[in-house]
């Protein structure tokens, strides 16, 4: 046992390493033989090095309870730090084999997810792959899906692409969306059928709003359908307070987290569409493709 009054003869220097791996070990299990077992050496071995440590740091580091072990108040003040260390050796030599993140990625994504998603937060990605010469198309059109200029496509659409991988990013739910300034508006909207008295903003059709309205049990007829080429335009102008639009539970979630759009009502719709990844079968295997794609997919479960 070693004397807690000696104090070791310089704090400076480091125990040594291979008992602060038994010690690691033996703190997972709570039992020399398991720490043994896993460091494939003999028990005996394991008690050796328990002892190293502990005469060097002039502390007890365990304590016997019943059949197993348990840490002390100084094992366990010394146990995180041991444990994070060594998952931060492990992480950074796993790194050492990993392909170099360098090159340039070209992802091609719609205007609104591009604008609503990507432009607000691809510094995440970049940060993260600081070698990545990163460029971004936005753009719905299935030309860049088939195009050798770019890596990866994000795509609204039903899934189907021939000679292509596809992955689903995500589904979205549709609903109506208006700033928070139109609802204190003298024609302010208290139930589905007062929409009426607003323009209901949508992109080049209203297919969309029509589904919704039916689905409301809610008469066409005098609902003013304002055409805005594109679902960003449409939440901007929705934002700006010029009308309603029917927000896309994806594209709006930033705006509804920091008070830019309100929803108006519970009621939602599955859109008829869902977002994809799309890429060429030789290009799913890249490293910059497969860490962009990780990246979206997180950062769509956030949104979510």
């Amino acid at each position: 046992m070693p004397d807690p009054a000696k104090r070791p003869p310089s704090k400076s220097r480091l125990p040594p390493l291979n008992a602060l791996r038994a010690f690691d070990a033996i703190a997972r299990h709570l039992t020399v033989a398991k720490a043994a077992d896993e460091l494939n050496v003999t028990p005996s071995a394991v008690s050796h090095q328990l002892r190293t440590l502990e005469a060097a740091l002039c502390v007890q580091l365990f304590c016997r309870n019943k059949t197993r072990l348990k840490l002390t108040q100084h094992g366990e003040a010394l146990w995180p730090s041991v444990r994070s260390a060594f998952q931060m050796i492990a992480h950074a030599a796993a790194k050492l084999g990993d392909p170099a993140m360098v090159g340039h990625l070209v992802v091609s994504a719609p205007e609104g997810l591009s604008s609503r998603v990507l432009a607000r937060h691809i510094g995440e990605f970049l940060s993260a792959y600081p070698e990545v010469r990163f460029r971004l198309i936005a753009s719905n059109e299935d030309k860049d899906v088939y195009s050798c200029a770019v890596d990866l496509c994000i795509r609204y659409g039903s899934g189907i692409w021939s000679d292509r991988q596809v992955r689903l990013l995500t589904h979205v739910e549709l609903f109506p969306v208006c700033s928070p300034a139109l609802i204190n508006d003298p024609r302010s909207i208290r139930c589905i059928d007062e929409l009426r008295h607003h323009p209901l903003l949508c992109e080049d059709g209203s297919t969309e709003w029509t589904r919704w309205l039916l689905g409301a049990d809610v008469p066409l007829a005098d609902f003013r359908m304002c055409a805005m080429g594109n679902a960003h335009i449409a939440m901007e102008a929705a934002v700006r307070g010029q009308g309603v639009a029917l927000g896309n539970s994806l594209l709006v979630g930033d705006d509804l987290a920091e008070g830019r759009l309100v929803r108006l009502f519970e009621r939602s719709v599955p859109a008829k569409h869902a977002y994809y990844l799309v890429c060429r079968h030789e290009t799913s295997e890249s490293p910059l493709v497969a860490a962009f794609t990780e990246w979206i997919l997180a950062r769509v479960r956030g949104h979510g």
